[in-house]
């Protein structure tokens, strides 16, 4: 049934109606709208008049409700700017803020904003002479090759230089020691602190690269998987390449000779990214966690006990079948699991690195996941070694196999950022 409206009671039908609607979408807080009904047939003005007071008070009820909604609505856009402004600044202070490498685990999981990329990861003056304590144990190694490589070829010039680096190396002892000495006297300031590390950092790289240029003239009296690598700092530019890609594997054995006593987490002795999938194969100690072998994004915690600053023999080997795995320290197996990336096999034409995690095919390096140690005898195999297969390989075993897939060769490796080459065999470790 249609019911006529008359002018007059169209006209306040309407205004009542915009009233109410405004009111359905606005918070007014105390403000409450009562609707009256009034017949169809009745006049407008006499009903007003008999249910809601003179004519006037109505038109002054509803002058004052319309004002009440202006100002409701100027407020509401008062409130909608200030939480634009709140949102803006959120955003720029989570972008500021740096992720705690503790609560975040490998994989995917690890590319979230906030994270130190740049240079070398902020250390307190405790790790700063920790690390550098390390890196004069390193020199001295290496000069002792070197003192046996000049006693086997007579080379006055070897001498002369040994000599000169062993000066060195006994100055930047001083250094470290008139540092600690400061420290347990007084706290020098931030400013100064830093200046003085990045000092003694800059003179043990010029040191090293003149070992390394010392070492070279070696390379033609030394078998050419007779070499090592060395990671002395945890940067996101320090690490080495692998010059070959890997092809489709179902199976796989990955096989290394590992030390470190780096902390907290050693980080990335290496790291495989395909295109799609930055953590195809990666093995990583990262924070407080253990160590972890990670496929296509899929992780397995390790039973590997290696920071000691020792160097340890290491085996990992896996089937696409089940995603069956082993895991192999110093020839003893410590450990297995399943259910790892069943059925996945691994992708070709990739990009392997050592000593850094991939974000990206080839990059996006993390200062906090780098390998800080000393690596060699890197080799893959496309199938799983048998327990004596890996024995032997620990062991030094003259029937030790070398990897099929990715074989250990200074050839087939590329260092950059101040990653190092020099002489290591890994017989003379372990006897």
């Amino acid at each position: 049934m249609r019911t006529m409206i008359s002018g007059g009671s169209w006209k306040l039908f309407l205004l009542t109606f915009i009233l109410l609607d405004l009111g359905s979408s606005q918070d007014f807080g105390q403000a409450r709208f009562i609707c009256t009904s009034v017949p169809a047939d009745m006049d407008m003005c006499a009903a007003t008049i008999q249910n809601s007071g003179p004519a006037e008070d109505l038109k002054t009820t509803v002058l004052q409700l319309r004002e009440t909604v202006l100002q409701q609505k100027e407020t509401i856009m008062n409130q909608k700017e200030t939480i634009r402004e709140l949102t803006a600044k959120l955003s720029r202070c989570e972008s500021q803020s740096i992720t705690d490498p503790g609560e975040t685990r490998p994989g995917s999981r690890r590319k979230e904003t906030g994270k130190n990329t740049m240079g070398d990861v902020s250390r307190t003056p405790a790790d700063t002479l920790n690390q550098l304590g390390q890196t004069l144990q390193s020199l001295k190694q290496r000069l002792e090759n070197l003192e046996q490589f000049s006693r086997n070829n007579n080379s006055a010039q070897a001498n002369n230089l040994k000599d000169l680096l062993q000066n060195k190396i006994e100055d930047l002892e001083k250094q470290v020691l008139s540092r600690v000495n400061s420290m347990e006297e007084s706290k020098p300031g931030q400013k100064n602190e830093t200046e003085q590390r990045v000092k003694v950092e800059s003179t043990l790289t010029s040191l090293h690269h003149r070992i390394s240029d010392l070492e070279k003239g070696q390379k033609e009296n030394r078998p050419a998987d007779k070499f090592q690598l060395t990671f002395l700092l945890r940067t996101n530019y320090m690490y080495a390449k692998v010059k070959k890609s890997l092809p489709e594997m179902y199976s796989f054995t990955v096989c290394m000779w590992i030390k470190s006593s780096a902390s907290p987490g050693l980080g990335t002795p290496f790291s495989y990214a395909v295109p799609g999938q930055a953590n195809e194969l990666v093995l990583i100690e990262w924070g407080d966690n253990p160590m972890e072998i990670i496929i296509n994004d899929k992780v397995a915690k390790l039973p590997f006990v290696i920071k000691d600053g020792k160097w340890h023999h290491i085996c990992i080997t896996w089937t696409t079948r089940d995603g069956m795995w082993d895991a192999f320290q110093d020839g003893v197996l410590r450990g297995n699991g399943e259910n790892l990336a069943p059925y996945h096999p691994i992708k070709p034409q990739g990009v392997l690195v050592l000593g850094q995690e991939q974000d990206t095919l080839g990059g996006g390096f993390d200062a906090t996941q780098a390998f800080v140690g000393e690596l060699a005898n890197f080799n893959i195999w496309d199938r799983k070694l048998s327990s004596g297969e890996i024995y032997n390989l620990a062991t030094c075993n003259s029937k030790a196999l070398v990897g099929n897939v990715i074989s250990w060769a200074e050839s087939n490796v590329d260092v950059y950022g101040g990653a190092t080459k020099w002489t290591f065999e890994a017989c003379r470790q372990i006897n």
